[in-house]
């Protein structure tokens, strides 16, 4: 008869690092989108709402 490929009990990662992957993944993506918010905000600030939106409707422009 065959036998089971799958231990009688499971295997744990008792490591000290053991699930702080998709913690450190989730702070590095939400750095990076803290910083293109922040630069967007900035780049408005410094060309004014004209040219910001302008520079978006270009954009879009240039993709479709």
């Amino acid at each position: 008869m065959a036998q089971s490929v799958h231990p009688a009990h499971s295997v744990s990662d008792n490591s000290p690092t053991a699930g702080r992957a998709p913690s450190v993944l989730l702070w590095a993506g939400a750095g990076v989108g803290g910083l293109m918010v922040i630069s967007a905000l900035a780049l408005w600030f410094h060309y004014g709402t004209q040219v910001f939106f302008e520079m978006i409707r270009t954009g879009f422009a240039a993709c479709f």
